[in-house]
């Protein structure tokens, strides 16, 4: 608890078998109530590294729904739980979970509802061995995005989020991809929706056992983005009403 509000820590994993037990270990348990494994039918032992860890609520998808679809079971179960502030970690340990406890102040003491962890304010990314090509894209899709959707975000991202279960309850996530575009539906959800996100700067690591996508799922994941934001754009406008709203 923080402020008596219930912190729930959700973890999408996929062949984390290597990484989990240190992210795990990070977790600050003074403030967080409850874990949530979500192993999205790994090909490791994810599933049995999480029972050991003793992670009480673990969900295992027969079939591998993608990261959208993953993180769909995370949030479900998250406010079946009556989370008040649900954070969302990869278990690849590529975001720090020290960081936690000052993204969930911002939210359990009514400042933003929505909390992001940026690799780009500061110089985490490259710092933290983000490779160029991938910068220098994502610098290109947040300018884009920014201009399309009227918002400021140093980045669109990011995998590091934490949200107040008030705005989780209010999108409808559910009708959004299952796969790596869920993240930036999402955000547009929120905006749409008037909530604001604030932003931490938050250091990151690119390392072998640390999940990417590589040039092609990129590009493909780039070319989604757009759309996400040019239908925002439209449906401001009132030229187009997008099913997500």
């Amino acid at each position: 608890m923080l402020n008596d509000k219930k912190i729930v820590v959700v973890l999408p994993a996929y062949n984390a078998a290597l990484t989990l037990e240190k992210t795990f270990r990070e977790i600050p348990f003074d403030i967080v109530d409850d874990v949530v494994l979500v192993d999205d039918a790994s090909k490791d032992e994810t599933l049995e590294i999480g029972r050991q860890l003793g992670i009480k609520h673990l969900i295992r998808h027969d079939n591998n729904k993608g990261y959208g679809g993953n993180q769909k079971s995370c949030y479900n179960k998250a406010l079946e739980l009556g989370a008040d502030v649900v954070v969302m970690l990869h278990p690849d340990y590529q975001y720090t979970p020290k960081l936690i406890t000052a993204m969930c102040s911002i939210i359990a003491n009514d400042l933003y509802p929505v909390v992001f962890g940026s690799r780009i304010l500061g110089k985490g990314a490259l710092k933290g061995g983000m490779p160029m090509y991938k910068y220098i894209f994502n610098r290109m899709l947040t300018l884009t995005q920014n201009i399309l959707i009227g918002q400021k975000l140093s980045e669109y991202h990011t995998g590091y989020r934490t949200f107040s279960g008030e705005v989780l309850k209010n999108i409808n996530y559910m009708a959004n991809s299952d796969d790596f575009v869920f993240d930036n539906e999402m955000i547009s959800q929120i905006f749409m929706k008037g909530y604001d996100i604030a932003e931490i700067t938050c250091p990151t690591k690119y390392f072998e056992e640390a999940s990417s996508i590589n040039f092609k799922r990129s590009a493909i994941y780039g070319l989604g983005v757009l759309r996400v934001s040019l239908q925002h754009r439209l449906h401001m406008w009132g030229l187009l009403k997008g099913k997500i709203y």
